[in-house]
């Protein structure tokens, strides 16, 4: 194969990673058969002003505690992804997951560009947030994000607190500009520490930051990997893809859009995502918080994000650690992980004035 057909085949492959537990929930609606006592699957579009996002909610229990997951990116859908190896969460609360807009089943190609920006994205949440706690007769719900969801999650909790019991931060990305220059200096001194010239390469030509476009970002992050900066355990991409497609998992639509959505919300929102910076936009929070940190973490840098959190005012607060972990900790820790949203979430202060009888976790 050509060098420009491998890689389109690599990304197909990558792509059906990410959707391989996609169609197992795509067509499940309210009332589906089941032996548990009151489950929810549900699959639906939810208007959002201008636009409709694709949300999911899953849970053995319709009275549990309701959990928004918020993906990363922009525009990168883990769905799949943290269904296929988070999916257990559900049996213990009620896990609502969204394709934040222009991402995965979310994606419009006709919808205007403009409307990739931060503040969509709150104003986006909010209308999703409002229709589940009305749908589930809710007054809070909990939130949890991963890097640019973590981003959407703090905005969201400071903008709206009494909407939300706490929020869990995995591997936030506190500074997109210091992140690139972090993870450059990290890259560059690994790759001179080990004599690596082919990572020594493609430093020189991809050049330190800042950069003016995603592209070099893409290519910066792919050293990282070789360095199990971003993913820190090993997963068999392609085994997971061949998996999921041979038990119709993935359809090569879905592929197409998931693909199509980062790239445009990366090139929509780029300069926007360059000067933006956690410790400016949000210097205090009035609800409880959790960083979750990935010890090897070089894609977004555990350590700025811990420089962050020790400044961060909140009512309560917390770090977790993961030592086996990078960016990517519910893919890399998936049991660990686990254990720690469910425990975060038992010990948030406002969890003992908030859970009725009918609002527990599980």
């Amino acid at each position: 194969m050509t060098g420009s057909t491998r890689r389109a085949w690599a990304a197909l492959v990558f792509a059906a990673y990410l959707c391989a537990p996609l169609a197992a929930c795509a067509d499940i609606r309210p009332g589906a058969s089941s032996d548990r006592a009151d489950p929810v699957a549900v699959s639906a579009h939810v208007e959002v002003g201008d636009a409709r996002v694709y949300l999911e909610v899953r849970g053995d229990h319709a009275k549990a505690l309701l959990m928004v997951w918020l993906h990363g990116g922009p525009g990168g859908a883990e769905r799949p992804l943290f269904r296929n190896f988070n999916g257990d969460l559900e049996h213990h609360l009620l896990v609502a997951y969204y394709d934040q807009r222009g991402a995965g089943r979310s994606f419009d190609p006709e919808a205007p560009v403009a409307r990739l920006n931060i503040a969509q994205h709150v104003a986006d949440l909010d209308s999703v947030v409002d229709h589940l706690r009305s749908q589930y007769h809710r007054q809070r719900v909990l939130l949890v994000g991963h890097s640019w969801g973590a981003v959407l999650g703090m905005l969201y909790a400071e903008a709206h607190p009494e909407k939300v019991l706490g929020v869990i931060c995995v591997a936030p990305v506190v500074s997109f500009s210091e992140q690139h220059r972090r993870e450059y200096a990290y890259d560059l001194a690994e790759a001179t520490r080990r004599g690596d010239q082919r990572s020594l390469k493609d430093l020189r030509e991809i050049g330190p930051p800042p950069y003016q476009t995603p592209a070099p970002i893409a290519r910066l992050q792919r050293v990282t990997e070789r360095y199990r900066g971003v993913g820190f355990q090993t997963h068999n991409h392609a085994a997971i893809a061949a998996g999921g497609i041979l038990r119709g998992l993935v359809t090569p639509w879905d592929i197409v859009r998931i693909h199509q959505g980062i790239h445009r919300s990366l090139e929509a929102m780029y300069q926007e995502l360059l000067a933006f910076d956690l410790w400016l936009e949000v210097p205090s929070l009035d609800v409880p918080v959790v960083f979750f940190l990935g010890r090897h973490d070089h894609h977004a840098d555990a350590n700025l994000a811990a420089e962050y959190f020790e400044s961060l005012r909140a009512p309560r607060k917390k770090i977790v650690w993961f030592e086996r972990s990078a960016h990517d900790i519910p893919f890399d820790e998936p049991d660990a992980f686990k254990l720690r949203v469910i425990q975060a979430f038992a010990q948030l202060d406002d969890l003992q004035t908030d859970v009725t009888s009918n609002d527990r976790l599980r």
